[in-house]
């Protein structure tokens, strides 16, 4: 995970026109623009009770049963707690998940009978992080459900043995590498389309992608699974919109105007069910091929292109940043009850030559 400088960390949440400020369309980009929804999600920071917003994806998922008696949930043992101190919901109503919004043990029932890939990519140097990463998923990640490891790499040799649960295991799926860690970040849209298509629609519900230099230190679980989802930004939750590094280049297929903007996300952790995993990669992957025959590189890569997909494709569910942190680029603030998905200390410019 590659993150910006740290920004100061008032005590106080966020003025309006912060992350997740109003999101203004201008007309200019056509269908897409007609997508846009209005934001001003920075005005319900203090809000109470998260609600589960949102909407079905492109097929059914499966997320019944398992609920007890009858199928009714009994309010004396399930009980929702609520968060004054944090924005829980998005302006077009998709939840933000923090610590204390959601039941794990609802959730689980609901998700019993859901397999998960995740996928990440191990390429040269990169797969001396699979060992602890794989460590760390099996003792966090999906725990209790059907997970399969998709892992990227052009060392296959190189990946280690990690002793997995019952319902879980490691696919090895060979890649070539790039001499540019750039278009290492920039071809993972291309490879994880493809194996969509190829088999990912056959073997899994949803697909969570992560990036490989990280490990698991807190519970995650099904409670990320919607049919889209995107992770808060460590670096800019609580930045205002023209401080959020877009792509600014109007050439650019990444393009994001300076008015319009909901969030920044964070390209090292997003997911849905595959049928939209497959639409965003493959539209993220076609601009980056527009924008390499006009000789252009967006200004963060792959993460820019999927910036400007979020803004344009709302996602069902936001995960906060719980789910992405770096505990050294970082100061925690006292809101952010767990780190769950934490980068692990290493040498940029080392690991990636």
């Amino acid at each position: 995970m590659c993150l910006p400088p740290p920004l100061p960390h008032p005590s106080t949440p966020p003025k309006a026109g912060s992350q997740g400020g109003k999101s203004k369309g201008s007309g200019k980009e056509g269908k897409e623009g007609q997508r846009r929804t209005g934001g001003g999600a920075s005005a319900l920071w203090k809000t109470g009770r998260c609600g589960w917003g949102g909407h079905g994806g492109q097929r059914r998922l499966p997320v019944g049963g398992g609920r007890g008696v009858g199928g009714e949930v009994d309010p004396a043992r399930h009980s929702m707690s609520t968060r004054a101190d944090v924005l829980v919901m998005t302006p077009w109503f998709a939840p933000i998940i923090w610590d204390g919004v959601f039941d794990s043990a609802i959730l689980d029932a609901q998700f019993e009978s859901t397999t998960i890939g995740l996928t990440v990519f191990a390429i040269k140097k990169y797969v001396v992080f699979l060992e602890l990463f794989l460590q760390t998923a099996e003792k966090h990640f999906m725990v209790g459900h059907r997970v399969t490891y998709y892992v990227f790499t052009d060392r296959p040799a190189n990946v280690p043995s990690v002793p997995l649960a019952e319902g879980r295991q490691v696919v090895v799926l060979e890649v070539r590498n790039y001499a540019r860690w750039q278009d290492v970040s920039m071809h993972r849209m291309k490879t994880i389309s493809n194996f969509s298509q190829e088999r990912f629609l056959r073997e899994v519900d949803y697909l969570v992608c992560v990036d490989v230099d990280m490990k698991f230190s807190d519970h995650v679980g099904v409670e990320i699974l919607s049919p889209f989802f995107g992770t808060l930004h460590p670096g800019f939750y609580r930045a205002a919109r023209n401080d959020f590094t877009y792509e600014r280049r109007p050439r650019s297929q990444a393009y994001i105007p300076r008015d319009e903007g909901d969030f920044y996300y964070a390209g090292g952790f997003f997911g849905g069910s595959v049928v939209e995993v497959l639409q965003l990669t493959t539209a993220c992957h076609q601009a980056m091929v527009v924008n390499q025959a006009n000789g252009i590189e967006a200004v963060w890569h792959d993460e820019s292109h999927l910036n400007r997909y979020l803004l344009y494709h709302k996602p069902t569910k936001v995960l906060s940043p719980e789910y992405l942190w770096d505990e050294r680029m970082l100061q925690r603030p006292p809101f952010l009850r767990r780190l769950r998905y934490v980068a692990v200390p290493k040498n940029h410019a080392e690991i990636r030559h």
